[in-house]
């Protein structure tokens, strides 16, 4: 059975910051919150590595920090658990500039969108709405010149894109016109020529 690290003993504010939230597993438990509260069930569809006993003890442990809640039957995040998105944006950045990722591996539709939200070029951005379906669950995208906003569930987008997770990453990030995507890979409602100006917004390299 795996034995939590209760701290580092070290007043450094990092040290600190990882008694909190540096076991492992606690930074994904926040991603998959990070768009709203989620079941445990839900949590474990998104993490399917993770052991439902040590998922436990991750809640127990982010709740006992501060940094989750109960709401009913589903958890959410505090502020304090929200203000960790600037930690998961910049290790999605400084990950994808590191030799070694496999997009073949599973991606939780979670993990897309809020992939997206740190990789967007905001200063390039019109005004767009998608929606994505994803492995059954379905988000709104919106953008505007300097704004970028995902959400849970949504309706009516005039751009849909629907498929696979990994599938999306490919067409999101890959080389591959959405012409060609939406051919063989993944499913797409609405004008081609706005729906490849919102993917040309994306990159995991910047430049």
């Amino acid at each position: 059975m795996e034995t939590r690290r209760r701290s580092y003993d070290e007043g450094c504010i990092a040290a600190h910051a990882l008694d909190l939230i540096g076991d492992r597993w606690a930074l994904l438990v926040a991603r998959e919150l990070m768009l709203g509260g989620r079941r445990f069930s839900e949590l474990r569809a998104g993490l399917p590595g993770i052991a439902a006993n040590v998922l436990t003890q991750r809640l127990e442990g982010m709740e006992a920090a501060g940094l989750v809640l109960r709401e009913g039957r589903a958890y959410a995040l505090t502020p304090a658990g929200f203000g960790l998105w600037p930690v998961l944006k910049a290790l999605c950045l400084w990950g994808a500039a590191q030799p070694g990722h496999d997009p073949r591996l599973f991606i939780s539709p979670t993990a897309l969108m809020l992939s997206m939200r740190a990789t967007c070029r905001r200063e390039a951005a019109g005004m767009h709405r998608a929606g994505f379906v994803l492995a059954g669950e379905r988000f709104t995208v919106e953008t505007g010149p300097g704004a970028y906003r995902v959400a849970r569930g949504g309706g009516g987008e005039p751009m849909l894109f629907e498929g696979g997770t990994n599938a999306m990453a490919a067409a999101v990030y890959g080389p591959r016109p959405l012409t060609e995507t939406a051919e063989d890979s993944v499913g797409f409602t609405g004008d081609l020529a706005e729906g490849q100006a919102f993917l040309d917004l994306f990159s995991l390299r910047r430049g």
